[in-house]
């Protein structure tokens, strides 16, 4: 509905001749020609600063399209813990998304890892813990892999290519080097869960057109009233994005968004999402032939320098109905379940904050070890 002068205009002409009543008098047509102008002027405002807003992400997107992109050198010593904590000071008008996607994390990690600090008005001058360390998740260090409870992505970069077997037969083998990238994602609703298994990248396609799957058209129908049943590419609310990287897994892919705050959260028809600009770097990295894995680790343990830190998040799809039992299991396939502190993992897995904490006994070495 057009709300303009015109408008008002109109419907207050309509309610007076409409009326029984005698027609107003001219101070009563000033008054009322005085506050429509009053009321248009303030929906001109309102259109304004929306125009401004939109203005102001454009500006937004482009800054976190040129955030620089970290690749972290993999340990040959044992350690598997990438990064380093950082702090951050909440400025006024800032929001928990706007801090995380300028350090290409989500506003669910940045809350969990400070106990649930309130997304839409984090305290003003708080500082903050940053969660820019990871445990590397379990298994081989190959192309794609996805911890799903994490919500968190690690490329291992590498070639592929022919690799000799005896018989003279040949199959494609993965060569890694030793660095990785990470990228937050979203993920499958709980009614739509992103699968654990193994694939290969198949495909790679700028501006995907979206072909709705029956089920998927049902479900908007249902919601909605209406439905598509094709999206084309490169228009705005195509929810694949500009890029997608198809995988053997049928009917899941890798892809961006166009809902970039959903990242970070269970939104998705069980496909994988990234940050916009995120998804823009993996696609022009990643090879035809990768092999990938989506992981299901809501417990990582980790080392680093001789410590050994844990790092806990939430089992977003309910698979394991204690997290306590998980990781006693994951400590003895470790061979670490005798170096434990079980106060201090008790402690870390009841916090759930996505931080690597220490626990073996005495005291953190790390000098760096704020918000653990």
């Amino acid at each position: 509905m057009r709300l303009n002068g015109r408008y008002i205009l109109s419907w207050l002409a309509l309610k007076s001749n409409g009326s029984k009543k005698l027609s107003p008098s001219p101070r009563t047509l000033v008054s009322r020609i005085w506050a429509v102008g009053l009321i248009s002027a303030l929906l001109s405002a309102l259109v304004y600063g929306i125009s401004g807003l939109a203005f102001a992400y454009d500006d937004g997107a482009k800054a976190f399209e040129a955030r620089p992109l970290v690749a972290y050198a993999l340990s040959n010593d044992g350690d598997n813990i990438i990064g380093q904590l950082r702090t951050y000071q909440i400025k006024k008008g800032e929001t928990l998304l706007d801090i995380a996607r300028r350090y290409d994390l989500t506003a669910r990690e940045v809350s969990e890892a400070n106990h649930g600090l309130d997304w839409w008005q984090p305290p003003v001058g708080r500082t903050i813990v940053l969660p820019t360390e990871w445990i590397i998740p379990p298994g081989p260090r190959q192309g794609v892999v996805l911890n799903i409870p994490e919500m968190r992505l690690y490329y291992f970069p590498g070639h592929v290519g022919p690799h000799p077997k005896k018989g003279g037969l040949k199959h494609v083998a993965f060569v890694g080097d030793s660095t990785v990238y990470t990228f937050p994602v979203g993920l499958g609703r709980y009614d739509w869960r992103t699968p654990i298994g193994a694939f290969r990248v198949r495909g790679k396609t700028v501006n995907p057109t979206w072909v709705v799957p029956d089920d998927i058209y049902q479900e908007h129908l249902e919601r909605d009233g209406e439905a598509e049943h094709v999206v084309p590419g490169g228009v705005p609310d195509n929810p694949l994005g500009l890029y997608r990287i198809e995988l053997t897994l049928p009917q899941y892919a890798i892809h961006g968004t166009d809902t970039p705050w959903g990242i970070g959260m269970e939104t998705s028809h069980g496909c994988v999402r990234l940050y916009p600009e995120d998804i823009k770097r993996l696609f022009y990295k990643v090879k035809i032939g990768t092999p990938g894995r989506f992981v299901y680790y809501p417990v990582k343990f980790g080392w680093r320098g001789g410590g050994l830190y844990v790092e806990v998040h939430r089992d977003i799809y309910g698979r394991y109905p204690g997290l306590w039992q998980f990781a006693l299991n994951q400590a003895k396939l470790m061979g670490v379940a005798d170096k434990i502190d079980h106060q201090k993992l008790e402690k870390a897995i009841t916090e759930e904050t996505g931080v690597p904490t220490y626990v073996m006994q005495g005291e953190n070495p790390d000098n760096l070890s704020a918000g653990r």
